[in-house]
């Protein structure tokens, strides 16, 4: 909304006669005529500074004006961006440090939110008095109020060059963490560099899988949580947080809590081609915090032949595309019993329900997996396994269409 403002202001000795008349537009001055000719702070202040006049203020667009200067947020910002996070060794302007810039009318002060490396230390001392010399001094403001916050996302794995695979499904016990363990571990005998994130916090399986013994992760020099290993894969999960055969009774907050920590407090390689995460069943909280941390992951759908199955699975697609993830196929698993006597498939659950999932989403129905027993491990297959075989194509295309 457009605003003309005709301003009579009047001494302080309360005359009648208006000594001051400022017409302004927008916020900005056309004209002003002072009886005595005088500059006046407190006229000044009452003008620009007056919380009627500055209702409908946008704060991007919110000019200080006194004494003919301007200053506004935007150049505000550009006095603070060259400045040195010292615990990262790089500019605000390099970290996206800068999280909030106000200006307090009032008072005539800056408020500001500043995300760095490491608080509460030296560098968070030293850019303190940086930013309240260049506010107070250069800027003229009479104050600064300062909020500092840990830097969770910069340089965190989620910045880098990672292809982000969500294994999702729409019910449990379709074998989807089998599918992610498999996925990441035909990956790394590719030779691709591979993180595994558990996070199916409820109901937590990738370490039993993997047969990785139960241990409490350490933290680096820097106070990251260090992945434990199978291999050359990189894994976190829930499980290795909480005692064995302990269950897992957390709400949404901690819920989130735990998916921030795997992606911004664990010491991933940065140099990881992908990361494989095994989601929970369903579209609950998990898959929401996953839309805020990694906003373009891609999402494999794992289904079973069988149609209670395959009913939720179209629901767990169109979820995940509302989220705005790429859904770049289906997996039926449990598609068929490979007979060892006869050679021939059993269909043991039906036929059909990859085909009616990936239909229904207009996707590509990737591969049938059978279900057998694993000849050499707990839950992996290797290649003279029929799954390991299916597993081995699905890592190709994986490798060569989605990186």
């Amino acid at each position: 909304m457009k605003r003309l403002a005709f301003i009579f202001l009047s001494d302080f000795d309360h005359r009648s006669t208006p000594l001051i008349l400022i017409i302004c537009y927008e916020k900005k001055v056309l004209f002003w005529y002072n009886e005595h000719d005088e500059e006046s702070d407190a006229a000044w202040s009452h003008l620009f500074f007056n919380p009627v006049l500055n209702l409908q203020a946008n704060e991007e667009n919110f000019h200080y004006e006194k004494r003919g200067t301007t200053m506004t947020v935007k150049e505000i910002e550009a006095k603070l961006l060259p400045l040195t996070d010292e615990s990262l060794g790089k500019t605000l302007e390099e970290t996206e440090g800068i999280k909030h810039i106000g200006i307090d009318s009032d008072k005539l002060t800056v408020v500001l939110i500043i995300a760095l490396g490491e608080i509460g230390g030296d560098a968070e001392k030293n850019i303190k008095r940086q930013i309240a010399k260049i506010v107070k001094l250069d800027l003229g403001f009479d104050g600064v109020r300062i909020q500092f916050e840990e830097h969770k996302t910069f340089d965190a794995i989620t910045k880098k060059n990672v292809t982000f695979i969500g294994i999702i499904s729409g019910k449990g016990g379709v074998g989807k963490s089998t599918v992610a363990a498999n996925i990441a571990y035909r990956l790394s005998k590719k030779g691709k560099k591979v993180g595994l994130i558990d996070a199916d916090i409820y109901g937590s399986s990738i370490p039993n899988m993997l047969e990785i013994e139960h241990a409490n992760p350490r933290m680096n020099q820097n106070k990251k949580i260090i992945p434990m290993f199978f291999g050359d894969i990189e894994v976190i999960s829930t499980e290795f947080f909480t005692n064995p055969s302990q269950p897992v009774i957390w709400r949404g907050a901690m819920l989130n809590k735990m998916m921030n920590h795997f992606f911004y407090d664990v010491a991933w390689d940065p140099t990881l081609d992908f990361i494989i995460i095994d989601l929970p069943p369903g579209t609950g909280d998990i898959a929401l915090d996953l839309k805020s941390i990694v906003p373009k992951s891609k999402m494999l759908l794992v289904t079973t032949p069988h149609p209670s199955a395959s009913h939720v699975a179209i629901k767990a697609g169109f979820a995940a595309r509302e989220l705005k993830h790429e859904l770049i196929g289906v997996v039926e698993n449990m598609s068929f019993y490979e007979n060892p006597i006869n050679k021939q498939p059993e269909f043991l659950f039906g036929k059909g329900g990859g085909e009616a999932v990936s239909t229904k989403l207009e996707t590509e129905l990737l591969a049938k997996i059978p279900i057998n027993q694993p000849l050499h491990h707990t839950s992996l297959y290797e290649l003279d396994e029929t799954a390991g075989k299916i597993y081995d194509s699905l890592a190709d295309y994986m490798i060569y269409q989605l990186k």
